[in-house]
């Protein structure tokens, strides 16, 4: 079987993969994202949310095939935009609250992709576009969920894990579950199945 690499060290992504029965290894990208989004958002004009995100995904896959060219390579990427603002991953717990106050009472977006390379080249990649609508919670309760979830929601987007306590910020959620955790899990075991990687 072709080895399967994920190009992420992702501990949400990790356990999503394993849980689905996949056999891969782990690697770090090392790919400077700021530097990455920056120039992204310097074109005229900027990339949108999407692009961002699938550009971040295809750097990452490539940054380790280039040294694995017989992997196959997954890199994943999401960026969350609010009103068409882009928002990276809260520093630090009171960035993380501030954050959430500024998406109370909103619909928000989580631009989610996936790439797959090969030999250094990317050959497929999906973005989907799940939106979340997150309802107006008190101070109080916020304070109360960020004391309750803790450092743990620093390493994701919206400073939210929605697999857990974080799921009652949100009065509705529209897009598939796998991709609002961080990978459109079913379109990439799809074609994973069709490049004969896993059992049909």
């Amino acid at each position: 079987m072709r080895e399967l690499v994920l190009a992420s060290t992702s501990a949400f992504r990790r356990r999503m993969l394993q849980a689905a029965g996949l056999s891969f290894s782990a690697v770090a990208p090392g790919v400077d994202e700021a530097i990455l989004k920056r120039d992204l958002g310097a074109q005229i004009p900027p990339a949108g949310a999407s692009d961002v995100a699938a550009a971040l995904a295809r750097a990452k896959a490539q940054a380790i095939s280039a040294h694995m060219p017989s992997a196959l390579v997954i890199g994943a990427d999401q960026v969350l935009e609010l009103g068409g603002e882009l928002f990276d991953k809260p520093g630090d717990l009171v960035a993380a609250r501030q954050q959430l106050q500024r998406l109370r009472g909103k619909p928000h977006r989580l631009h989610t992709a996936v790439a797959l390379a090969e030999g250094g080249n990317i050959v497929w990649s999906r973005t989907e576009v799940p939106t979340l609508h997150m309802r107006a919670f008190s101070d109080g309760y916020l304070d109360g969920y960020l004391a309750a979830a803790g450092p743990s929601i620093l390493g994701t987007v919206g400073g939210y894990e929605i697999e857990g306590c974080g799921i009652q910020l949100f009065a509705r959620v529209d897009g598939d579950h796998f991709t609002i955790i961080g990978l459109p899990l079913l379109p990439l075991l799809a074609e994973l199945r069709k490049r004969g990687v896993i059992a049909t």
